[in-house]
């Protein structure tokens, strides 16, 4: 079919609002089953938030079974029932294996490719969908869905040129890392046909601290510890978590951090705190007598001089400073209690949640189009027939660990199935 010029009508089966995962696989999945299939994305280079992922490295997907997959969900889980088993963890592992893409597994099941290289996935992907007759409109905005009869019927872009189609698919994504064209756009496009959006927030995003010395240790990064999370002064946390944290000059951030923020939602109602375990293989008498021997060892050296075994160096003025021990006092003129009091704080490292970092710098985008209005067998919207939306646009999000990017691929897949 040839495209035509401005302000004129070309036609196709589907029509892909957004080159994300979501709108890549959907396009793959509705060129494999017989359709036409046209892909608009506002930029040059299809997949560009995909290719930043995992550091650059692409944590592709999780080894976990399904259900582990609905646990890692925090917003409407069961929503992704149809989607996840309709489209495996083990469906896009054997489809990028067939397109010559190797994976391994790491730590925590995270999946990567063998190279390293989120770049691999995406042109793997985007290549795949090329061969199978995709049209690609690239650097294209689409300002409106076309709606007649209560169904979709086309789409005009921002230079005016109309496209119809027998289906739309919107896989516009979130607002998170609006650079890479997730800005929002496509909550835009669905509320002008009557959808309803739950407000977003950034989930997946580094937390920001009302405590200044986090500043002065910026860049210290923390293993194997325990966080915890409370809310309004709970002594039951509403997140705990145990791997690895980072310090920035701004709070704190690293897996732990980023998975826990899922979980802090209301920073205008709830006032949020968390502590850091740095010893949690050890429990409160262990770690007493640990620090007992430390002291003996150095037991006339001062206080600020006995800590090197116990913790990293730049990490000491502030346990010095926070435990509210003289640095010069002598080891072995500490008191029973001040010792006590050091253990607890190694136990309960505690710091004050302001709130989270902008939306721009979150991983992925927390609310979005209300669940109850799309078919989680069809991913077909209720409300406009023939419409169907996918990926980060929708009010769901997990924890880190490829979940979302399964989510993204799940999803795609019933919509590209069945518009």
């Amino acid at each position: 079919m040839m495209f035509m010029r401005k302000r004129q009508m070309k036609m196709s089966n589907v029509f892909i609002i957004g080159g994300g995962p979501a709108g890549i696989i959907a396009a793959i999945t509705a060129a494999q089953n017989g359709k036409t299939v046209i892909l608009a994305d506002r930029n040059n280079i299809l997949c560009r938030k995909m290719r930043i992922t995992g550091k650059g490295r692409c944590n592709i997907t999780n080894s976990c079974d399904m259900e582990a997959f609905i646990s890692a969900v925090v917003s409407n889980p069961y929503f992704l029932y149809s989607s996840f088993y309709s489209f495996t963890n083990n469906d896009i592992i054997a489809l990028l294996n067939k397109l010559g893409v190797e994976t391994k597994e790491e730590r925590g099941g995270r999946i990567f490719p063998v190279s390293d290289s989120a770049k691999t996935v995406a042109d793997a992907l985007i290549n795949y969908a090329h061969t199978l007759g995709v049209k690609f409109l690239k650097n294209t905005t689409i300002k409106k869905i076309l709606v007649k009869d209560n169904k979709a019927v086309g789409v005009i872009d921002n230079s005016g040129n109309t496209y119809y189609c027998d289906s739309v698919i919107t896989a516009c994504g979130g607002a998170s890392y609006p650079l890479t064209g997730s800005d929002g756009n496509g909550y835009k496009l669905l509320k002008l046909v009557g959808h309803s959006i739950i407000d977003i927030k950034p989930s997946l995003v580094p937390l920001e601290t009302i405590e200044e010395w986090v500043s002065e240790i910026s860049g210290l990064a923390l293993r194997n510890i325990k966080v915890s999370f409370y809310c309004n002064g709970n002594k039951k946390p509403v997140y705990e978590d145990f791997g690895e944290m980072l310090f920035a000059h701004f709070g704190v951030t690293g897996p732990v951090v980023l998975s826990a923020s899922s979980h802090l939602r209301d920073f205008n109602s709830k006032k949020y705190t968390m502590t850091i375990d740095l010893k949690p293989a050890l429990d409160y008498d262990a770690l007493d007598n640990r620090v007992q021997r430390d002291f003996a060892e150095y037991v006339n050296k001062n206080y600020e001089n006995a800590l090197s075994k116990l913790l990293p160096k730049s990490l000491i003025p502030v346990i010095v400073e926070l435990s509210g021990i003289d640095k010069y006092k002598k080891v072995n003129q500490i008191t029973k209690e001040e010792r006590q009091k050091l253990v607890s704080l190694l136990k309960n490292l505690p710091l004050t949640i302001k709130g989270t970092r902008p939306i721009g710098e979150a991983i992925i985008t927390a609310g979005g189009i209300n669940t109850d209005e799309v078919n989680p067998s069809t991913m077909e919207s209720r409300i406009i027939n023939n419409l169907y939306i996918a990926g980060e646009m929708l009010d769901v999000d997990a924890y880190t660990g490829g979940f979302n990017l399964q989510i993204a691929y799940s999803t795609g897949y019933l919509a590209g199935l069945n518009a």
